[in-house]
């Protein structure tokens, strides 16, 4: 289902999101009717908004758009996004509230554990917003599976390890989660575990990350909104060894945050 500012999409909804490809969106699992991690989500449209067409929609138009889509749906998955049908290749100077596009849908299977992933060397334009030019990032997974591993990781030039196609992750050594520091986006599932951390017993910090340093670390992980956490069993070459109990204990860190009420 494709609702656009409270109503369904029209041809013309789509025929402007199909043609332009400037925009932004956040994407969230619905539990008994609530969303961990709301706080970050609404803000991250908002900061979108400003940054993208000059003016935000305002958190109590966000909430009521989303309980509007949703229904009766205690469950689900809804994509967000923010867009505009004035802003064109002929003319992109419009300044205003954005509207909004909620598609609503039955959330998606978790990431799979064991993710070997290759590394490309890759930097998102802006890669502070989550926005929908996502070329590169679909190029990237392509080729990752064409030579035989199940995702891609994104390092700088420098060799500093940045973030995943689709997801942020963070190395483990004994009882320290780091997350790795550069430009990249700071996805809602990383804040969810990092807020926390303390409560399972692991303390954490950010760091500059380099390829040359992942034999200081233990293990690895990936997370996003889908996916509270999983192993990643190989970055290129170097393998980690796996720790269930280690996933376990991310996954309840994740877990500690609430389901806000939309």
């Amino acid at each position: 289902m494709l609702h656009v500012d409270g109503a369904p999409a029209t041809a013309s909804d789509l025929t402007c999101l199909a043609l332009v490809n400037y925009g932004a969106y956040t994407s969230f699992r619905v539990e008994g009717g609530g969303v961990r991690g709301l706080d970050l989500h609404l803000a991250r449209l908002d900061a979108a908004a400003v940054a993208l067409f000059g003016e935000a929609v305002g958190e109590a138009r966000l909430r009521a758009l989303m309980r509007q889509a949703l229904g009766d749906r205690t469950e689900a998955w809804l994509r967000v996004s923010l867009f505009s049908p004035h802003i064109g290749h002929r003319d992109a100077t419009w300044v205003g509230v954005p509207r909004v596009m909620i598609s609503v849908s039955d959330p998606p299977t978790p990431m799979a554990g064991a993710m070997r992933v290759q590394v490309r060397t890759y930097l998102r334009e802006a890669p502070e917003i989550k926005h929908v030019a996502t070329f590169g990032l679909m190029r990237a997974r392509r080729a990752a599976r064409a030579a035989g591993f199940d995702d891609a990781l994104f390092t700088d030039a420098a060799g500093r390890v940045l973030e995943g196609s689709l997801w942020n992750l963070g190395f483990v050594s004994g009882e320290q989660v780091t997350w790795p520091e550069g430009p990249k986006l700071e996805g809602v599932a990383e804040a969810l575990i990092a807020r926390g951390l303390e409560r399972v017993g692991l303390t954490q910090r950010e760091a500059t990350v380099h390829l040359t340093d992942l034999r200081a670390y233990d293990f690895a992980f990936l997370c996003n909104s889908a996916t509270p956490a999983a192993a990643i069993a190989a970055i290129g070459d170097h393998a980690f060894a796996p720790n269930p109990d280690m996933i376990a204990r991310l996954a309840a860190a994740w877990s500690e945050a609430p389901a806000a009420k939309i």
